[in-house]
């Protein structure tokens, strides 16, 4: 059975200096087993900017099981599933001990961002293009922190630009906007998945 007490202590701990850290937690409506974290992408990587939102499940066994943690925010990393958000990182699977708190384990997951592990991928395309590709790399991961980690609203030559900057042909980037009017997350699967 979940420690509620334990829960709510831990969301007063992880809020409490959410001004500093940038990393909160908060209940989804009125149940304590499902939450959602927020955690800042780091700065000096190309996840500097976005703000992050996992969504948490705590399994009856909490805290003497891992959390079940995943990105909601479409994210470009090589240990983040970019169809997903399935996380690989080993405290949210075989190296949790109840002495991790849930603040913690977004401390990790923030760490993560800084310091990719290509070797132990959770999303092979992505782990391939850091080792192979490094610049394309950064390129997407920051297009994807800028499209999907950042509340902003581009005119059209920005989500041009961009796009092409991914690599994919102006004359492409058009057409594929123009077919999903002008929306850049849908042009940008379409693209990819073309």
């Amino acid at each position: 059975m979940v420690d509620f007490a334990r829960v709510q202590k831990e969301l007063q701990e992880c809020n409490r200096d959410v001004d500093v850290s940038g990393i909160s937690v908060k209940p989804k409506a009125d149940n304590l087993t499902r939450l959602v974290g927020t955690i800042p992408g780091p700065v000096g990587t190309p996840y500097e900017g976005g703000t992050f939102t996992i969504d948490i499940a705590l399994p009856d066994g909490y805290p003497f099981e891992p959390p079940k943690m995943q990105f909601a925010t479409k994210v470009w990393h090589p240990n983040i599933s970019s169809q997903s958000g399935a996380i690989c990182l080993d405290i949210l699977k075989d190296q949790w001990s109840p002495a991790l708190t849930l603040k913690t384990a977004l401390l990790s997951i923030q760490a993560l961002l800084s310091s990719p592990e290509p070797d132990d991928p959770q999303d092979a395309v992505v782990a391939q293009q850091y080792r192979r590709e490094y610049q394309t790399f950064v390129g997407t991961a920051r297009y994807w922190t800028e499209t999907f980690a950042k509340a902003s609203s581009l005119g059209d030559e920005e989500k041009v630009q961009r796009l092409v900057e991914m690599g994919f042909s102006e004359s492409l980037v058009r057409n594929t906007l123009k077919d999903v009017g002008g929306d850049e997350n849908m042009a940008l699967e379409k693209l990819l998945s073309a």
